[in-house]
């Protein structure tokens, strides 16, 4: 099967045409505004520049005529989508001359529309301008931020003497859009049957009208849930394309430029949010790697305690956390599980933290905590933690997010989502710190590894070396096949010994139950990677087991007594004998509890889960039911080949290099690496010297190197020193031939591990096979 290609953002951006006829447009009379407005913010000022240059050329009559001109020269674009029609296709305005300017978020979209707009007027190419959003909260924020640029007088003198329209009057929808407005109003009121001046002010005028749509990703991708905010979203698009408007010139303005986990076809200018990392613009993500958290108790710990560490990091602010859901019902059962916490943790009751903790859904009883997010970085505002869905239509303008946990995989899987939910964390307060801020993202260890590819694909973290296997050349002769064997699995019943009609926990009464040494807190760590450098780092907490009194357990364990069939038998407590109708006494069962306890040397009232656990257990013997227990077995099938042939592509990022994996090369590298792009990232390895040591071991004498792949690639040092002593001269003579297994999919062995008699398959990850 072919490898099915990727491709880097940025590599699919089209490009606009910089050259033109400057008797049409003179651009460079708007620099001083353009260079004022932006405040030495480049990327700023290319945007609004491509973005006019689309426009106001005369270049393009529509998008299908840059999609075109792009696909001709784009080899990347070519590859992606096949044919010229399939691209053509792929793009939903492409009669319109309709583009997408993707701008990472945080990184002021706004100052980007209030220019272009300016521009468009003061040039006559339209006489209004209509600036659509998918909330009354952006709306508000737009309007503000828009009216007192257009009240800016140092502004204001920089725009050419020649304009047209020089300042827009900045109005909603409330009113008629007299020519020279900007027109701010959320896509709902476009639909409302009164209080809109929309039709009357748009309809037929639409040739001479610019449409900036904020968040254009609501455009493209399928609103969830089916409230009014989500019936008007889908109506955004059928409005633009509405024929009794006629719209010409439309632009969208977006940080998430993604249709699930497909990147926007129609992207003219792309700051990325891995540009915007390097800038420092926004801030610097610091996320889970491997954590062994033992349930949502564990992890509220872990949360809060980081809640803490941001709060004396920043003391200049107010640092917010925010819990990411899939939908409002998760929302709502998280709101109260984290209250209770709360409650629990600093020892207050429930209605006392409540005002700590908002809850922001599109649900009507959450409508007025949606306006408070305009006041939650305040420090007047008592708001510190905030749940939130992640498909959330509504505008964040929040800067003092330091902590971000994704609490489903559903809020997190896809580009999308992940790219909002970053979003939410990433804009850097004004206040000025001494160090570069960092947002914490608290996502579960199950999901790092996808997390990982996602956030680098939404990065663009993309170099990475890779390991291939060699179809030919000198090396390919070490290609040799091994057997394995199929297994299946067989369920089988296997008899109980049968017990007695009396069962005697006597010994109990001496002995006690073997426990755990125990501690009500202890220390357990969680490891991060750094986005940014891809460098990782180990946090400790200090985690409260979750603890049962004593007393509590011996309840459980009378509960059980009382509600579990005894069979008939009877229970054993020295001279005494019990049965579910006359229970032994509760201070024997205690005292039973105690000298457990004691003999372990643990101390107090309370035991640690898995120590209440290990007493109840003992006594399941005379609750037990089944005569009968369910055992798997393995059984051998037919034998086959496995061609190291067969080998999947292996691939490391190249920050990874910085920690503790190593790429081995030979001296014959540059004719065994055939792909053009992996060369280069090699080059670029070798030729950084910032690079630890045990990175590459490089000119390795290709006729010792006994394996059919283009590089081996070790994960640890372990794996470091054992592939070493496979190069060495003498040690290669006695080989024919090796490969470094992959993790997954090449030689797979049934295994059972102790404790769990069920078979297991695996790989032997990690592991070298030698044939010789």
């Amino acid at each position: 099967m072919k490898e099915v290609k990727s491709f880097k953002q940025s590599e699919l951006v089209l490009r606009v045409r910089t050259v033109y006829d400057t008797t049409r447009l003179d651009l460079d009379a708007w620099l001083p505004f353009i260079r004022r407005l932006c405040s030495n913010r480049p990327y700023q000022e290319e945007a609004i520049r491509l973005a006019i240059l689309y426009l106001a050329t005369g270049s393009y009559g529509s998008l299908g005529d840059l999609a075109r001109e792009n696909f001709r020269v784009n080899t990347c674009i070519q590859e992606k989508y096949l044919s010229l029609n399939d691209f053509l296709d792929s793009l939903q305005m492409r009669d319109k001359l309709y583009a997408t300017i993707d701008l990472a978020t945080g990184t002021g979209k706004s100052y980007v529309m209030y220019g272009i707009a300016q521009i468009a007027l003061g040039l006559g190419l339209v006489d209004r301008v209509l600036v659509l959003c998918p909330s009354l909260t952006i709306e508000s924020a737009l309007t503000e931020k828009f009216e007192a640029l257009s009240g800016d007088e140092g502004l204001k003198a920089l725009i050419p003497e020649e304009a047209v329209i020089k300042n827009p009057s900045i109005v909603s929808a409330n009113e008629t859009v007299k020519k020279g407005a900007l027109c701010v109003e959320n896509i709902h009121a476009v639909y409302e049957a009164t209080g809109s001046s929309i039709h009357d002010s748009f309809a037929g005028k639409g040739r001479r009208t610019l449409v900036l749509n904020d968040e254009a990703h609501h455009l493209f991708n399928k609103p969830s849930g089916k409230t009014a905010e989500s019936t008007g979203i889908k109506k955004w698009k059928a409005f633009l394309l509405d024929p009794q408007y006629d719209f010409r010139y439309l632009l969208g303005f977006t940080g998430t430029a993604y249709i699930d986990d497909e990147y926007f076809p129609d992207v003219i200018y792309r700051y990325s949010l891995r540009q915007a990392m390097e800038d420092r613009i926004i801030k610097n993500v610091d996320y889970v790697r491997e954590d062994d958290s033992k349930g949502d108790y564990e992890r509220f710990q872990k949360i809060y305690q980081n809640h803490l560490d941001n709060v004396q990091l920043y003391p200049l602010v107010k640092p917010i956390s925010i819990l990411v859901t899939r939908d409002i019902a998760h929302a709502k059962r998280l709101h109260e599980d984290f209250l209770s916490f709360l409650s629990k943790q600093e020892n207050k009751p429930k209605e006392a933290v409540e005002g700590k903790v908002l809850i922001v859904t599109s649900a009507r009883e959450h409508k007025a905590n949606v306006r408070k997010l305009k006041y939650v970085d305040q420090r007047t505002d008592q708001t510190e933690w905030i749940i939130s869905v992640s498909m959330l239509t509504e505008g964040w303008d929040v800067k003092n997010v330091f902590q971000i946990v994704p609490w489903e995989d559903r809020a997190f899987n896809s580009r999308l989502l992940i790219a909002q939910v970053l979003g939410r964390g990433l804009r850097v307060p004004p206040e000025q710190f001494q160090t570069w801020p960092r947002v914490i993202v608290f996502n579960h260890k199950a999901w790092s590894s996808k997390i990982k590819k996602l956030v680098n694909e939404v990065l663009e973290v993309e170099a990475r070396v890779s390991s291939d296997v060699l179809s030919s050349g000198e090396r390919s002769k070490y290609h040799f096949t091994v057997r394995n064997i199929d297994y299946s699995t067989k369920q089988i019943e296997v008899p109980k010994k049968s017990d007695s009609d009396s069962v005697d926990f006597t010994r109990l009464l001496s002995e006690g139950i073997v426990l755990e040494s125990q501690s009500v807190v202890v220390e357990k760590g969680t490891t991060y990677e750094t986005v940014f450098s891809g460098s990782s780092h180990e946090r400790n907490y200090a985690i409260r087991n979750v603890t049962w009194t004593i007393g509590e357990v011996v309840d459980k364990l009378y509960d059980e007594f009382k509600m579990r069939e005894w069979e008939g038998k009877t229970l054993r407590l020295g001279d005494e004998e019990y049965t579910q109708n006359r229970l032994p006494p509760r201070e024997v069962i205690e005292r039973i509890i105690r000298l457990s306890m004691e003999k372990r040397g643990n101390r107090g009232d309370v035991l640690v889960e898995k120590n209440a656990h290990k007493i109840l257990s003992a006594f399941t013997p005379l609750l037990r039911k089944k005569s009968k227990s369910v055992v798997s077995k393995s059984v051998a099938g037919s034998i086959r080949d496995i061609s190291t042939a067969s080998l999947r592509k292996q691939s490391a990022s190249v920050g990874m290099l910085r920690q503790d994996r190593t790429v081995y090369l030979t001296n014959n590298w540059e004719n065994e690496i055939t792909d053009e792009e992996q060369r280069a990232v090699i080059d670029e390895v070798l030729d950084d010297e910032t690079f630890p040591v045990s990175a590459y071991r490089r000119d390795i004498d290709y006729c010792l190197f006994k394996t059919p792949v283009t590089t081996v690639l070790a994960y640890s040092k372990p794996e470091r020193q054992f592939v070493d002593r496979l190069l060495k001269r003498e040690n290669a003579a006695l080989l024919t031939a090796w490969v470094k297994s992959r993790d997954r999919n090449f030689y797979e062995i049934e295994y059972s591990s102790p404790g769990n008699p069920r078979p297991e398959s695996t790989t032997t990850a990690s592991s070298t096979r030698i044939s010789s």
